[in-house]
């Protein structure tokens, strides 16, 4: 079966003044459902768009290979002339986008449906965007989910695993024997310089010094711009139309890696905070992720973790930090692969906790917590079931 016999719907594109409108055969109007680069691309290929639904309800609209619906200026409606004048059509289109792509989440990312929204209206808009929150809870994932959901041109750059920032950001002077000296322009160059890019400039907390004021005028809206310092010219380069940054960060002082963000750095984003998840929704994502896992097991993973997290945001925490999800998730797939839980949490979440200190270090605690949920509690050494009760008030 081909795409085009997958589609429920088929459309032409029409233009009439500098607007691009979508039609099917019987003249109903889907220009407010298709995205404007989508039109564009249907438009300056000659080709048609297809609508298909997935089995999840999720609507796509997809380029076809031949425009089976032919639509010249005349066949557009009269009616829409009116419509263009009363309605505005590209800010409708935009909030037509925004608030139906909640469909357009994975399924695999658990983000409530507010923050996905900001998340995707902040794109839309050109937005440099901030994603915060604990390690391994999404940050990166619920980025590259939006470069999915948008259809754009991406780049991705681990700043945190930067050991040069002006080599990575701008480039770097090289000497070839037949050519002498010459600078070569950074991937970052390329990417400032293409329309309606999203860049991801991963784990930004863990970055050099260098790399944020090198991209303080880049991400400045005032200013968007990057000096080539190395090239012979000094060159400045603008920023494309409709680029949009996402970064991500670890904030807080448990992460010993990272480097205080600076006030004016931090401005320059509007910021998105992932949220912990609960042991219900860890436990809906495992299932998601492993249906063939016993679900009894995967309740324990997510009730560890659960615990965890709630006694490491108590005052008088006895561990410094919880399970994150992204060890959850590993913990799973050992399940999945026939490791035993007790297996699975020497391996993956004990060396996360200090040693030192015997009976009272952070691994005795959480080796207690485990323990709970892999024997019938009859060791003395075990929390009895106020304990655990407690710290998962």
């Amino acid at each position: 079966m081909n795409l085009k016999d997958k589609c429920d719907v088929i459309v032409s594109i029409g233009e009439k003044g500098n607007r691009l409108f979508a039609f099917d055969e019987n003249g109903n109007d889907f220009t407010s459902e298709i995205s404007s680069p989508t039109r564009k691309k249907a438009w300056e290929r000659n080709v048609s768009i297809g609508r298909v639904t997935t089995p999840s309800g999720a609507i796509n609209w997809r380029l076809l290979d031949k425009n089976y619906l032919e639509m010249d200026k005349s066949s557009v409606p009269e009616a829409v002339e009116t419509e263009i004048v009363e309605v505005p059509t590209e800010h409708a289109e935009v909030l037509n986008f925004i608030h139906s792509s909640y469909s357009l989440k994975p399924k695999g990312l658990v983000m409530k449906e507010l923050k996905w929204k900001y998340l995707v209206r902040s794109a839309v808009r050109g937005k440099n965007i901030m994603m915060t929150g604990q390690a391994g809870c999404g940050k990166t994932m619920a980025a590259k989910a939006l470069v999915n959901a948008l259809d754009r041109p991406d780049f991705y750059f681990n700043l945190g695993a930067t050991q040069d920032p002006r080599a990575t950001l701008i480039g770097n002077v090289h000497f070839n024997e037949g050519q002498g000296t010459y600078f070569s322009e950074s991937l970052f160059v390329k990417a400032i310089q293409t329309e309606n890019a999203v860049i991801l400039l991963d784990e930004l907390s863990r970055a050099h010094p260098d790399a944020w004021n090198i991209l303080m005028t880049v991400l400045d809206q005032g200013q968007r711009y990057l000096r080539l310092d190395e090239k012979d010219t000094q060159a400045t380069i603008k920023v494309a139309p409709g680029v949009t940054f996402i970064a991500t960060a670890n904030i807080g002082n448990e992460y010993t890696s990272t480097r205080v963000m600076d006030k004016a750095m931090m401005d320059r984003f509007t910021i998105i905070e992932m949220d912990v998840l609960n042991s219900e929704e860890e436990l809906g994502l495992l299932e998601y992720m492993f249906p063939h896992v016993n679900s009894e097991l995967l309740k324990n993973v997510s009730d560890i973790a659960h615990l965890t997290r709630v006694e490491s945001s108590n005052e008088n925490a006895r561990i410094g930090s919880g399970i994150s999800t992204r060890t959850s998730v590993e913990i799973a797939g050992l399940l999945f692969d026939d490791f035993k839980l007790e297996d699975a949490a020497e391996i993956t979440i004990y060396p996360q906790y200090d040693n030192s200190g015997g009976v009272d270090s952070e691994r005795t605690f959480v080796k207690q917590i485990v323990q709970k949920f892999i024997s019938d509690g009859s060791d003395e050494n075990l929390f009895n079931e106020q304990e655990v009760e407690e710290a998962s008030v």
